[in-house]
This record gives structure tokens, C-alpha cells and sequence, in this order.
């Protein structure tokens, strides 16, 4: 659905995006990963982000609650997905996560993902490759989410931070 028709959308802001950070400061911190508050919905039905990644730095494994779609304005980013074998997460222990595939996407590149109940993964700048600058647009206000302790089994929901650029 909107996803689809939003993916040509963010190909084209992510190879031109001038105009976009034309009078905006982009944050970034020697310690995490920083997200820049870029344009909010006034009934938080969408937000939007730039989040700059210094190199090596890294989300914890986590999820979003709705759907959304990312592009990779400048560097590299990774993403490494994980999966719970039965589809769902019931309960906030006992949760079994198995490792999937690694996305590896360039300057220009664009991927997106739906709730299949909860997208999981981490995603990040590795550190031999540089640092990078993406785009995060979400179908809700993005000011929480899960995060999982994949050895523990167990996942908490976490007030995320951000930067009004």
C-alpha cells in the first residue's frame, strides 16, 4: 500500500536532498547514533528523521510498531534482521529470536518494511566503512519502541530520544 508509493518518493530526497537540509543543523554525538527530527505530522501519523551515524555506531535490536521506509542519504548502512520462528511475540519474556539475512545499502539505496507482527533488527554504520546519513520516515510519531535482549529472551519498551534540527 503506501509503502510501495512511498519508496520512488524517498528515492528521489535521498539523491537530492539540498533542500531538505538546507537550514537544519544535523547533530551527531561520539557515543550513539543521533536522530534529527526533520518534519512531524500534526496528529503523529508520521515523522520523519535524519539520523547520523558516526562510524561503528550501532541501534540496539529493536522494532518500530509501524511501518516505514529508509534511504541512505551519504555512507553505508547495515542492517541485520532478526526473526521470532512462530511469527509473534506474545509477552515481554520468553522471546525466541533467530538471526536473518544482512542488508548491506549504499548512497541512493532505499528499503522500507511493514509490521509482519514486528519488523526486528539493528542497523548501524560499521566502523571500516565509515560513517553514514539516512533518511527515517515512519507511519507513527517514532518516540519509542522495544528493544530486545536477544540471549535473555526478553524485550522493554524504551522512550527514544531526538534532536529538533
Amino acid at each position: 500500500g503506501c509503502v510501495n508509493a512511498i519508496v520512488p518518493l524517498m528515492e528521489r530526497l535521498v539523491s537530492t536532498p539540498g533542500d531538505l537540509f538546507a537550514d537544519r543543523t544535523l547533530h551527531s554525538d561520539p557515543d550513539h547514533y543521533t536522530r534529527n527530527l526533520i518534519r512531524l505530522a500534526e496528529d503523529g501519523s508520521l515523522s520523519l528523521y535524519a539520523i547520523v551515524w558516526r562510524p561503528g555506531q550501532w541501534t540496539p535490536v529493536h522494532d518500530h510498531g509501524s511501518w516505514g521506509v529508509v534511504g541512505v542519504v551519504e555512507g553505508a548502512l547495515e542492517e541485520r534482521s532478526f526473526m521470532s520462528p512462530d511469527g509473534t511475540i506474545h509477552r515481554d519474556d520468553g522471546i525466541r529470536l533467530m538471526r536473518g539475512g544482512v542488508i548491506r545499502l549504499q548512497p541512493g539505496s532505499v528499503t522500507s518494511f511493514v509490521p509482519n507482527p514486528d519488523h526486528i533488527h539493528e542497523t548501524g554504520a560499521p566502523a571500516e566503512r565509515g560513517g553514514a546519513v539516512t533518511l527515517h520516515l515512519y507511519g507513527r510519531t517514532m518516540n519509542s519502541f522495544y528493544v530486545y535482549d536477544v540471549a535473555a529472551g526478553r524485550r522493554r519498551l524504551i522512550d527514544v530520544p531526538h534532536n529538533d534540527s
